[in-house]
């Protein structure tokens, strides 16, 4: 996994030299700390899709920029044994220690041109309490296919089972995470207007 930690934060250094932009003005542009963006452009932490989804703004790059393998202009199908075989990437949120939290497989990480980021995401266990939440624009949905997970969004918890599903404002803060001690799995659709 670090392999595919290291791609992401490659792909956002390049992307970022390539335009001739400064991490400072990354930093203006995204409102993230200069500290934030550099410890993800040397692959020290991988944080929540909320601050990946401000620096591809300030990049002017869907997020699926830092994902992308090839650039398909018709239909990408993904097969099950591919997606297994695939590498996978794994988010925390900001805490270098909890790299683990969730590990996403892509479903169309070579479409060209998207604005929805399929992803079937492997929720693991966590005794954690206290989740850093996030909002980025967009809209997002959740279908558990297995175990239960919890879903903080703004001042409310909803509590999913498998065969659930949620759909929202990612404007709103909001944080996924398997119930308390139990692990998950579950397809998100996350869009991001462009």
């Amino acid at each position: 996994m670090a392999d595919n930690h290291t791609i992401v934060g490659h792909k956002i250094k390049g992307i970022r030299e390539s335009k001739n932009l400064t991490i400072e003005e990354i930093s203006q542009r995204s409102g993230l700390s200069i500290e934030q963006i550099t410890s993800i452009e040397n692959d020290q932490n991988l944080p929540s899709l909320g601050p990946l989804i401000k620096i591809a703004r300030a990049l002017g790059v869907r997020l699926g920029t830092f994902m992308d393998d090839n650039d398909e202009l018709g239909p990408v199908v993904c097969r099950a044994e591919e997606r297994e075989r695939d590498s996978s990437i794994s988010f925390s949120n900001d805490a270098a220690d909890a790299r683990k939290h969730m590990v996403y497989h892509s479903l169309a990480k070579q479409k060209a041109g998207r604005h929805m980021e399929p992803f079937i995401i492997d929720i693991q266990p966590s005794e954690e309490k206290n989740f850093k939440l996030s909002a980025h624009e967009g809209e997002e949905f959740i279908y558990v296919l297995e175990g239960e997970v919890e879903i903080e969004y703004g001042k409310e918890t909803y509590a999913l089972k498998e065969g659930d599903s949620i759909f929202y404002d990612s404007i709103v803060e909001h944080h996924v995470h398997g119930a308390t001690g139990k692990s998950a799995k579950i397809l998100a659709l996350v869009y991001i207007p462009f």
